[in-house]
């Protein structure tokens, strides 16, 4: 079965791949479309959500947003099969870069480059064109996707892409390694971790669960950390943009680690209030509770 899945799986890419642009663009289109006002994938929590993060904003405004966003995790999911079936040079050639000047300037510093990413843009291809973009190798923290074959055939691609995969059960010393080898190091910071593993920070106006492993890692080897991300524009191209590096925590205090990891997620909210429909709205980021509000919530 999963030799079946894997086969149907590539030659779904090979059939995506030798679409036109346009008429896969288009077919990315129709299933956004179909998946926003039949089958309406959580829709439910997504519009409540869009409501409490953008109150300024009417329902049918949050709708339309809602409908978009579905078109544009569909985009991301055709380009990945378009690369995987042999487009990279087309979707190479359909990606600009900007702000490679901090990428050189927090890797001249010597420590390794810690590298702040969201589930932003089609933030799988940017994982895919690091190396080629900015010329220095990549590993990536990520976890394993739930199914085996999936999984096999995506790490089979950050291979081919000359990028690291690290999984995210035990990172830590793999990651620290390849910062002492002056090496950037992909970490994702805005999924919910459980209440007890992470630390609150705001984020869009209401406590989130946030791992600190970024800023203890930055802490502990003095890798600076360096936004980027990916945008979709109007026209189709992908942006890709590293923003200036933050230097590391002064210190491993609690308080610390809490307020580096609180500017590290308002950089990736700022970027979210630019271009809302390019965020994973689907994750239930706010799951976890902080105990007072569960506290508060149990009283009588």
């Amino acid at each position: 079965m999963a030799r079946m899945f894997a086969w149907v799986l590539r030659g779904l890419a090979r059939a995506v791949a030798a679409l036109p642009a346009d008429a896969a663009t288009a077919l990315a289109n129709g299933i956004g479309w179909t998946l926003a006002r039949v089958v309406r994938l959580r829709r439910g929590y997504v519009l409540e959500t869009l409501a409490r993060c953008f109150p300024e904003k009417s329902p049918a405004e949050r709708r339309s947003l809602y409908a978009e966003v579905c078109r544009q995790q569909v985009l991301n999911v055709v380009e990945l099969l378009r690369y995987a079936g042999g487009r990279e040079a087309e979707l190479a050639a359909r990606l600009a870069v900007s702000g490679k000047e901090h990428v050189e300037a927090a890797r001249a510093l010597g420590q390794g480059v810690l590298v702040l990413i969201a589930h932003f843009g089609n933030y799988a291809l940017l994982a895919l064109q690091v190396p080629r973009l900015f010329g220095y190798p990549l590993s990536v923290i990520a976890k394993p996707l739930r199914n085996a074959t999936l999984n096999e055939l995506w790490w089979d691609l950050l291979r081919q892409a000359g990028v690291n995969g690290i999984p995210a059960r035990n990172a830590y010393r793999a990651s620290v390694r390849a910062l002492k080898a002056n090496e950037l190091v992909g970490f994702m910071l805005d999924q919910n971790r459980p209440a007890g593993m992470g630390v609150f920070v705001d984020f869009f106006g209401r406590p989130a669960s946030t791992t600190p492993g970024l800023a203890v890692m930055s802490a502990h080897t003095g890798a600076p950390v360096l936004p980027v991300f990916i945008r979709r524009a109007p026209d189709g191209t992908n942006q890709v943009e590293a923003l200036p590096p933050l230097p590391p925590p002064a210190d491993r205090r609690p308080e610390t680690m809490q307020a580096f990891t609180a500017a590290c997620t308002k950089i990736i909210e700022g970027e979210i209030r630019r271009y809302p429909a390019q965020w994973l709205w689907w994750h239930k980021r706010w799951k976890s509770r902080p105990p007072e509000e569960k506290a508060a919530a149990a009283a009588p």
